[in-house]
């Protein structure tokens, strides 16, 4: 996949309305596309046959798709006359923002299958609840919006691991069997992450070579085991930097870095710096 694939983000902290049209849909079909921002989607009208990363997906009227910051995404073709309401974070906020544990299990619950379908009844109430955010977008000036971002981006991210963690305790049946394997990393990723960073630990509690699951998963989700791995950790820094008053160090020991040293160089390379300076920034 070609490395400089035009990227998508957002103008503002958060976005949300209703102006995806066919038209402007089919500028995007058949040219693929990296997401830098995340996007949620629902659908109340119409058909689109897409891909996200190496998946192929159709999104139906009725169905909810969150779509992770990173991913790659290709529209094929459209059906009908598309009704879509759309939503999203930036980039420059999700880098920054402090996340509680709805927001990481909705980041990680998602990866695998962006696209989850609704009852009428439930797409109709998502339908109201995305009118009402439409309606709060419209009445406040940019500084207000922003000071209401960081309350948004965690209760929606609430609503969302929500919808689909019930959804998914119901389908299990319906995975394939790499989903499967992924759904069951994800899971072992969450409990651990804060013990282990070692791909092959992983795998082999899964009972599996390191190479298949990384190939399953790199195929599931684009990213790869250690991405995975390192997004819940330094989730987990960003959330204890930003809401807690633990030293450095007790943030060190608790995600089990052999010291403060290790800890700011790994944070570093992800974050683009050091975890004193993400605290005090903003």
């Amino acid at each position: 996949m070609n490395k400089e694939l035009p990227k998508i983000d957002l103008p503002e902290e958060w976005l949300i309305g209703t102006g995806i049209n066919k038209d402007l849909l089919n500028l995007y079909t058949n040219f693929p596309c990296r997401l830098k921002s995340e996007i949620f989607v629902l659908c109340m009208d119409g058909e689109i046959e897409a891909s996200v990363n190496l998946n192929h997906f159709t999104v139906h009227a009725n169905d909810f798709v969150t779509i992770m910051p990173g991913s790659i995404i290709q529209i094929h073709s459209l059906n009908g006359e598309p009704v879509l309401y759309f939503g999203g974070f930036s980039s420059k906020y999700i880098e920054q923002a402090s996340l509680n544990h709805a927001a990481i299990d909705s980041l990680f619950v998602t990866l695998g299958r962006p696209i989850i379908s609704l009852k009428p009844e439930g797409a109709k109430l998502l339908e109201e609840y995305l009118h009402f955010l439409i309606k709060l977008y419209s009445f406040f000036d940019e500084t207000t919006r922003k000071s209401i971002t960081p309350h948004l981006y965690n209760n929606i991210h609430a609503g969302i691991a929500a919808m689909y963690k019930n959804r998914l305790q119901n389908t299990t049946e319906n995975l394939s069997k790499n989903e499967l394997i992924y759904k069951n990393f994800t899971q072992l990723v969450m409990q651990n992450y804060n013990q282990t960073r070692n791909v092959a630990w992983y795998a082999e509690k899964l009972k599996i070579t390191h190479n298949h699951l990384c190939t399953i998963v790199k195929q599931v989700t684009g990213n790869t085991c250690i991405e995975i791995i390192s997004h819940m950790v330094i989730m987990d820094a960003k959330s204890q930097l930003k809401s807690t008053r633990l030293s450095i160090q007790e943030i060190s020991d608790s995600l089990n870095f052999a010291n403060t040293s290790f800890f700011g160089k790994y944070f570093k390379r992800y974050v683009g710096m050091s975890p004193l300076a993400y605290r005090n920034n903003g």
